[in-house]
C-alpha cells in the first residue's frame, strides 16, 4: 500500500521544440529525432544551437490580451488548454474553489525583461511597458492559467530551478490529498533562450555547441531550450464520479536538497540518491518494482556521471533508462512536467524512447540506457528524475492506471 493517497492523471499537455501539441512532440521523442538548431538570435555566442517553440496556434491564444503576454505565459496556457481539452474538463462547469493551479518554473518571462531593459537604455523609463512586471514576474504563468480557466482554489507557483516542473507535481499531488482540492492543474513552462541566458550558461561551461548526447561517451553540455508541460491530476474518486478514464497514478513523489554547491551535484550524488529512495518508499514500492527510469539526463559529463552511479546503486535490476533531453533540449525548469507527460505517454504504450544523439556509453556508465530506436518494455512503474542548480532533486512515480 502506498503510504499516501495517490493521484490520477486525466489529461496531458505539450509545447516543445519538436511542435506546439502532445502527439507532435511524442512522435519526436519516440523517433529519437534531435529537434536543435543554429539559431540566428544567438549569433556571435559561444554558442548558437538552440530548440526553441515554434509559434503556437491555439484559440486559448485568441482571447484579448493573449497578444502581450510573455511566451513562457503563452506556452504554459497552450499545454494546460491541451490537458483540460483531453481530461474532458469544461471551466465554464466547474467549482473553480476546487480547482488549484500549480506552476514549476525557473527564470520567468526574459522576454519581456530584455524589451523593458533595452528601452530603458535607448529610449528611457517612460518608455517602459506597464506590462513588463505582468510579463515578467516568475508567478504569472500560474496567474495567467487561473485567470483565464477561473481557478480560485490554491494558485501556487514553485521554483526549484530545472527541478521546478518535478517539484509542482508533488505539491499538487499534496493539494489533492490534504482536500484542498479536487482538481490540480500542474504546468512546468520555460522561455529561456535569450542572448544573456545562453551567455551564462556557457560561461558556466554546461552548453554544447554540437548537440545533445547523454550518457554518450561524447557528450560536451546540454543545448538550451523552451517548452512546457502540463498534467491534470485528480482525486481519484472525483475522476472515477465523472467517469473520466485515468491515463496513469502519481503514486509517490519525494524532494531532497544536496546542500554541497550552487550549480554542481553532490560529486557521489547523495541528495540525488536520497531523492529517488524517498520517492520509492512514498509509493510503497521497491527498487525492483520499477520497469523504466526516464533519467534527467542533461549531457554534461559531471551531471550524468553522478546520476548514472545513482541509478547502478539504486536498480541493481538496471531497468532501461532514457533521457528525453537528447531530442527536446534542456528546456530547464519546464523539463520535469515535460519528462512526466513523456513517462505517462511511455507506459500508456509500453515502450521505452530512445536516447537521441547516443552514439556510445560512457566506460563505466554500466546502465542499460536505450539508444537507436523505441524498446518494447511494458513496464507497470516508471521514475522520473529531475535535478537542478542549488541542489535541489524532485523524483516522480508514475504507474500504470
Amino acid at each position: 500500500m502506498t503510504s499516501r493517497p495517490e493521484a490520477v492523471v486525466t489529461g496531458l499537455g505539450l509545447v516543445t521544440a519538436a511542435g506546439c501539441d502532445r502527439d507532435t512532440t511524442w512522435s519526436a521523442v519516440r523517433a529519437g529525432r534531435a529537434t536543435a538548431a543554429p539559431d540566428p538570435l544567438l549569433h556571435g555566442l559561444p554558442v548558437t544551437l538552440s530548440c526553441r517553440v515554434p509559434e503556437p496556434d491555439h484559440p486559448v491564444l485568441r482571447r484579448r490580451g493573449a497578444a502581450r503576454l510573455d511566451p513562457v505565459d503563452r506556452f504554459g496556457l497552450v499545454a494546460a488548454a491541451q490537458a483540460l481539452e483531453q481530461a474532458g474538463l469544461d471551466p465554464r462547469e466547474w467549482d473553480g474553489s476546487r480547482v488549484a493551479v500549480v506552476t514549476g518554473g525557473g527564470l520567468g518571462g526574459l522576454r519581456t525583461q530584455d524589451q523593458a531593459l533595452a528601452r530603458l537604455a535607448e529610449q528611457g523609463p517612460e518608455f517602459v511597458s506597464p506590462y513588463f512586471l505582468p510579463g515578467y514576474l516568475i508567478n504569472m504563468t500560474c496567474a495567467n492559467i487561473a485567470l483565464r480557466f477561473g481557478v480560485t482554489g490554491p494558485a501556487l507557483a514553485t521554483s526549484t530551478a530545472c527541478a521546478s516542473g518535478t517539484t509542482a507535481l508533488g505539491l499538487a499531488r499534496d493539494l489533492l490529498a490534504t482536500g484542498q482540492c479536487d482538481i490540480a492543474l500542474v504546468c512546468g513552462a520555460e522561455a529561456a533562450v535569450t542572448r544573456l541566458m545562453v551567455t551564462g550558461f556557457s560561461q558556466l561551461g554546461a552548453l554544447s555547441d554540437t548537440g545533445s548526447r547523454p550518457f554518450d561517451a561524447t557528450r560536451d553540455g546540454f543545448v538550451i531550450a523552451e517548452g512546457a508541460g502540463a498534467l491534470v491530476l485528480e482525486r481519484p474518486g472525483h475522476a472515477a464520479a465523472r467517469a473520466a478514464r485515468p491515463l496513469a497514478r502519481l503514486i509517490g513523489h519525494a524532494a531532497s536538497t544536496d546542500a554541497h554547491h550552487l550549480v554542481a551535484p553532490h560529486p557521489e550524488g547523495r541528495g540525488a540518491e536520497q531523492a529517488v529512495r524517498a520517492a520509492l518508499a512514498d509509493a510503497g514500492i521497491g527498487p525492483g518494482d520499477v520497469g523504466h527510469v526516464n533519467a534527467h539526463g542533461t549531457s554534461t559529463p559531471q551531471n550524468d556521471a553522478v546520476e548514472a552511479a545513482v541509478l547502478r546503486r539504486v536498480f541493481p535490476h538496471r531497468p532501461p533508462v532514457t533521457s528525453a533531453k537528447g531530442a527536446l533540449g534542456h528546456t530547464l525548469g519546464a523539463s520535469g512536467a515535460i519528462e512526466a507527460v513523456l513517462t505517462v505517454l511511455a507506459l500508456a504504450e509500453g515502450i521505452v524512447p530512445p536516447t537521441a544523439g547516443l552514439a556510445g556509453t560512457a566506460p563505466g556508465t554500466d546502465i542499460d540506457v536505450v539508444a537507436g530506436t523505441a524498446r518494447q518494455h511494458a513496464a507497470q512503474v516508471a521514475v522520473s528524475n529531475s535535478f537542478g542548480f542549488g541542489g535541489h532533486n524532485a523524483v516522480a512515480v508514475l504507474a500504470r492506471p
